[in-house]
This record gives C-alpha cells, structure tokens and sequence, in this order.
C-alpha cells in the first residue's frame, strides 16, 4: 500500500466517528488515481463508517449515504451505505429534484452538462433506496450522485441490479453497498464541465452478518445478458478503481472475502 502524510486530525459529525484526513504530496495529474484527499475511518461504534472505501476525492457526507467526489471527472468515484429494509420500504416517493451539490467545494455538475447529451442522469445511490426520508430522497437527486449512463443500460441492466439488491436485502438482511463509475479508459465527456462518461460501473454489496460479498462490473451500454455474467471479485474493482474497499475488516477476513466468488450464496432468481 502506497503511504501517504497525515496532516490533521478532527472529528466528523456522526456518533462517536474519528476521520484522519490524510493527503497525498502530489497534485492532481492525467493519471486517475492520482489525488489530493484520502479519508482513513478509524473507529465507530455502529460500524457503518469503519468499511467507508480508502481512495482520492472529496469525502462529503450527506443524511443517508457518503461519497468521495473527483473534480477532474465531475462526479463521485465510490458512493456508499449501509442499506435497511426501513430504507427501501418507506413512505418518501421519488421527486425528480436534480441539482448542484453545494458541498463540493469546486462546484458539481449541473442540470446543463447532461441537457441535450442523449445521456440518462444515472443515480449511483438508487433514489428507491432513499425512501426512508425527505431528507435521503431528496439528496440522492444531487449531481455529485448523478453519473451519465447510456439510457438502455440505466432503464435496462443497471436497473435490474439494483432491484436485485434490494431484493437480497430483503432476504438477506441489512447491508453496506458501494456503487462508482469505471473511468478509464472513457466514453469521452458531455458537458461544459466536461462530466466524464465511464465505460462501465461497478456495484458491491456486504452482508456482514452472513459474512458474504459479491461485486458486479457492467459496461455502460445495453445488455440482454444475465446479471450473473457480470460478477467479479472485489479485488478485480479495486485493481481497477485503485480504491480500498472494506478496509476495516480483519484482514483476513478481507481476503477471503474479496478474493473469491461463490454464486451459489446468492438467490438470483429474482
């Protein structure tokens, strides 16, 4: 692992939550995974932030999920959560309320970069997972949470994947999801902020209390495939993403878990 300067300190607003900001010596360059801000989660009772993913970009915290933000690309590189059956069955309906995350420092995209593109406003944090506040509903329709998607992939397979999930949430019990775009090696930009388009998206999603996880990369294009095509390991997207997913686990456990894959832990048939 590459070793990076701890410069400071300081505690988060969330129950009993340490964060070490840690920031690299080099400056933002043409290589993706060069940053300028890393959040290490060093403790926390509820274990929800332990798992937050190690990587570059901004970390903003909003009412039901996290993100680190990549000023280069316009948009977040991981979201992440801890998904409950309150979330995906409460009373808050979806209100098309797309806007400017005031919380980037820089400034997001906005409702301009995808006008006109032929590009869906694809959610990274489903706005079906946020039904458990006005508040979480209202937040996954800011643009650090939007990424452009091919409109058949977005309405097509992406959708059937989180459908899933909500499904093995259901079934499985609570879990931690993390969702991003796969930069490299783009689709091009749209856009006067230039919004990056990724190629493909990675999904994850941890079961801690069954000790089991499974991790998808679909291109952004449409696909007739079944889902199951798509699994890969969880060290296959941090390889890819350069992003440390799940770090607070035991490491041995980490190991196993990331390294392998077992679909007969998974009901599919949904």
């Amino acid at each position: 692992m590459v070793l990076h300067k701890f410069s400071k300190l300081f505690i988060l607003l969330f129950p009993i939550l340490i964060s070490c900001e840690v920031y690299n010596s080099k400056h933002e360059s043409n290589n993706d995974n060069k940053g300028s801000k890393i959040s290490l989660i060093v403790a926390d009772t509820n274990k929800q932030y332990i798992y937050l993913p190690l990587s570059e970009g901004q970390i903003v915290h909003h009412n039901s999920y996290s993100l680190a933000y990549s000023e280069k690309h316009e948009q977040a590189i991981w979201v992440y959560y801890f998904l409950t059956s309150e979330m995906i069955n409460g009373k808050f309906s979806r209100k098309d309320n797309f806007r400017v995350d005031e919380k980037i420092i820089h400034g997001s995209a906005t409702l301009s970069d995808y006008k006109g593109s032929g590009f869906d406003r694809g959610h990274l944090v489903p706005a079906a997972d946020m039904k458990n506040s006005h508040i979480s509903m209202s937040e996954s329709f800011l643009f650090s949470n939007i990424s452009p998607q091919v409109p058949s992939f977005n309405r097509g397979v992406w959708r059937k994947l989180e459908l899933l999930f909500r499904h093995w949430v259901g079934s499985e019990g609570d879990a931690y999801i993390a969702t991003g775009p796969i930069l490299t090696d783009s689709l091009g930009s749209i856009g006067e902020n230039q919004v990056t388009i990724p190629n493909s998206f990675y999904k994850i999603i941890y079961c801690d209390n069954k000790e089991k996880m499974i991790g998808f990369i679909i291109p952004n294009k449409k696909s007739n495939n079944f889902i199951t095509d798509y699994v890969t390991t969880i060290d296959s997207i941090e390889s890819i993403t350069n992003i440390d997913f799940f770090g607070g686990l035991d490491d041995t456990l980490e190991q196993k878990l990331e390294s392998n894959v077992n679909l007969m832990d998974w009901d599919f048939k949904k």
